[in-house]
């Protein structure tokens, strides 16, 4: 499933600075700026509680109103309070239609290891190059009845049709292995065998 395109209404903003972006937040807004393909950065303010609920996804694409202008924009960079975890601020580049762009993609795990096993995600997100206005939400990895032993790599993952693959192929996405305690277990029972009898 490819990532939606939000439309917002935005200001453009003309204070800047540490105590202009607190007023912003105050009346529940978000500074931001636009900038790319040799445009001179836009500073804007994003409606809060809209954007907060687009950008929880990975890769948001936004289909900007600059008071009249309009703009698409992908969520490049977010900052946030590292305590409360509010976003203070956040980095647009502009994207144009056709345009094909890197990103990094969510890995998802799907299906169910051969039963007594578990899997491990050695590698959680894939930088793929798509079109701007086709960015995957994420890219499926099925381990339905895989066994011990097994190993799945960047290279065996199905990307979505139109998407290349840029992270290393070998990398190593999902391993297969059985519980550490289930391994160490086996030795300890078989020693306690001749006593039993």
């Amino acid at each position: 499933m490819a990532t939606e395109t939000n439309k917002l209404s935005v200001e453009r903003r003309t204070s800047f600075g540490k105590g202009a972006a607190r007023k912003i937040r105050a009346v529940d807004k978000i500074p931001a700026v636009l900038y790319g393909h040799g445009t001179d950065p836009v500073h804007v303010t994003l409606p809060g509680h809209e954007t907060m609920l687009i950008v929880r996804r990975a890769n948001s694409i936004l289909e900007l109103d600059i008071e009249g202008t309009q703009a698409l924009a992908l969520v490049k960079d977010i900052q946030r309070d590292p305590v409360r975890q509010i976003i203070e601020h956040i980095d647009l580049i502009v994207v144009r239609a056709g345009e094909r762009v890197e990103v990094e993609v969510p890995v998802h795990i799907e299906g169910e290891s051969y039963p007594g096993t578990i899997h491990v995600l050695e590698t959680s997100t894939l930088l793929l190059e798509v079109l701007a206005t086709d960015i995957p939400q994420n890219v499926v990895v099925s381990i339905e009845g895989l066994e011990e032993g097994a190993q799945l790599s960047a290279s065996d993952v199905k990307l979505p049709e139109g998407a290349v693959l840029i992270t290393d192929p070998e990398i190593l996405v999902v391993n297969i292995s059985l519980p550490r305690g289930e391994v160490e277990a086996e030795p300890t029972e078989a020693a306690e065998t001749p006593a039993a009898e």
